[in-house]
This record gives structure tokens, sequence and C-alpha cells, in this order.
């Protein structure tokens, strides 16, 4: 069964620090690229940043940039979002993604509330 887990969302103050995890089963882990979106409450998916099979090329959404690390670790099947000076409009519900070709899979979420 394919499984993605995300973990490492809660409440933070303007400013604060999350790490976001992302626990993938299942698949193939090492053959996919792994993305971040996130939603926040009325509005649509935002597209965060991604981060190819082996950690060697990673992209961001502008607004994202300085402020956002995506990693991975491929020996624990895990992915990682470091948020950092956290802002309030940054209060949303994270998803990780999973994709290669094709095949596209999801976690859950996790919230991120950040407290002004």
């Amino acid at each position: 069964e394919v499984q993605l887990v995300e973990s490492g969302g809660g409440l933070v103050q303007s400013g604060g620090s999350l790490r976001l995890s992302c626990a993938a089963s299942g698949f193939a882990f090492d053959r996919y690229g792994m993305s971040w979106v996130r939603q926040a409450p009325g509005k649509g998916l935002e597209w965060i940043s991604h981060i190819n099979w082996n950690g060697g090329s990673t992209v961001y959404a502008e607004s994202m940039k300085g402020r956002f690390t995506i990693s991975r670790d491929n020996a624990k099947n895990s992915a990682y979002l470091q948020m950092n000076n956290l802002k309030p409009e940054d209060t949303a519900i994270y998803y990780c993604n999973a994709n290669f070709g094709k095949k596209s899979y999801w976690g859950q979420g996790t919230q991120v509330t950040v407290s002004s």
C-alpha cells in the first residue's frame, strides 16, 4: 500500500520555524521526485517546492525562496521542508507529493498555523 505521511505541523508564532517531514512507503521512493504543496483556508493549492530523485536539483516558488528549504533522505524514504521566518500568511495545510511520470501520490496533509 502506497503511503505518504506528513508530520511536523503545528502552531508557531510569526518569525518562528518548523520542519515538516514526509514519510513514504509502498513504492520506490528513490525514483520519485518530491514536491510540497499547500492550501490556505479558502484558497486553492499553491506549489511550494520540488526536489528531484537524488536531491541534486531543487526549485522553489519565488515567494518561498530564502525562507523554505526542501531536502530528502532516500535511506529513510523521507522528504523534508524546513520553514523559517514563518508569517501568518503561511498558515495552511501542507501536503507532500511523490511524482514519477504519470504516477502521483499524495499525503493527507499537516496543518501549519502561524500566529501574529
